[in-house]
């Protein structure tokens, strides 16, 4: 039985992705697969103390085993406080360890899903190498291509930081036109270095989208219409603040986006209809007129109607593309297919001594 601990240097890095990812392939290839998140803390954790991660690891793959078990250990502020106070680290490992031989039983693999930063666990005497250690796993590291330097620091650090339990690493989220720098630069570098190199990953503004019922949480707004469309992914963000002869132009340049104009900007809310438009979000809290609505209708486009002025609807909304979770079927889709692209799947299952059942 193998244990694989897929962890980053930062959050938004593609870690559940790249877990739902490996699991979905390694059972089209017979192997059975379980899943366990070690440490859950802040904003990962949903009412009750469960991990949104975990319950939609736990969903989409249809696993049986009880939430409690794959995410065994919750860390929310009460939690914290009282462990400051009385202690209780080994409680915690106890309860990971007991959590993971009931996940492992009768399994070809388990995929352990780290924390937002390799920082993450230290406090409560559960840091990432402990836990790799704890539950002897190998090490798989994605890490967020920003910038060459930054690539090349955070793996050594990855490297140094697990020892010999480290395997490799995905670059992930690589912008078009550092691919071949990657690829042909960074890659042999790391490679020469003892650090294998699964996967270059290119950036995709389909993984960077962001849903329109995402939108409507952040903005706090209302849909007025086709709320059965929430689901659908924004790619692009335009705002509607020019005249109404050069919008149609204007709105013609991106596909799957996001028009943000005023409530009182009837002629901008039509041309953006006209063209690929995934929602309106109209500021001002300006209700539009029923027949802005029942073309929106027609056309099969959600509004949201928000209280915020332009600037700051779009100042929201740019903080949050790019770092939202990989909670919908076309993103998972379109990551399972780059990694069956791109994925070097006859090295991993080497490194974990896996071997097909098909």
């Amino acid at each position: 039985m193998a244990t694989l601990y897929i962890t980053s240097t930062e959050t938004f890095s593609g870690k559940s992705a790249l877990c739902i990812g490996l699991a979905k392939r390694m059972r089209r290839d017979g192997l059975s697969v379980g899943y366990l998140k070690p440490l859950s803390a802040g904003p990962r954790l949903a009412a009750g103390l469960v991990d949104e991660d975990a319950e939609f690891f736990r969903q989409t793959l249809e696993l049986s085993d009880p939430i409690e078990d794959m995410a065994p250990v919750g860390i929310s502020p009460a939690v914290l406080e009282q462990f400051l106070k009385v202690g209780g680290a080994d409680d915690f490992r106890d309860k990971l360890w007991a959590a993971y031989e009931r996940i492992a039983k009768g399994r070809d693999v388990v995929i352990l899903e780290g924390g937002s930063s390799l920082r993450e666990g230290y406090a409560i005497g559960l840091p990432s190498p402990l836990v790799a250690q704890l539950l002897d796993a190998r090490v798989l590291a994605i890490i967020h291509y920003d910038e060459d330097l930054q690539v090349m620091d955070d793996l050594v650090a990855a490297q140094v930081s697990f020892g010999d339990r480290f395997i490799g690493a995905v670059l992930n989220g690589v912008p078009r036109q550092r691919m071949p720098f990657a690829q042909e630069v960074a890659k042999q570098a790391l490679e020469a270095r003892g650090l294998p190199v699964y996967a270059v990953l290119p950036q995709e503004r389909l993984l960077l989208s962001i849903s329109v019922s995402e939108l409507a949480e952040l903005l706090a707004g209302e849909i007025l219409c086709c709320a059965d469309r929430a689901d659908e992914l924004v790619e692009h963000l335009m705002v509607g603040a020019m005249g109404v002869d050069s919008a149609l132009t204007y709105f013609r340049r991106k596909p799957n986006k996001a028009v943000i104009t005023g409530g009182d900007r009837p002629d901008i809310q039509l041309a953006a209809l006209e063209t690929s438009t995934k929602c309106l979000i109209l500021t001002g809290n300006l209700q539009p007129s029923p027949i802005i609505i029942g073309r929106a209708a027609e056309v099969g486009v959600p509004m949201i109607l928000v209280k915020q002025d332009t600037l700051t609807a779009v100042e929201v909304i740019e903080r949050y593309f790019g770092k939202t979770r990989i909670h919908q079927a076309k993103k998972i889709e379109r990551f399972e297919q780059m990694l069956e692209d791109r994925f070097d799947f006859e090295r991993l299952y080497a490194a974990l001594d896996l071997r097909r059942k098909e």
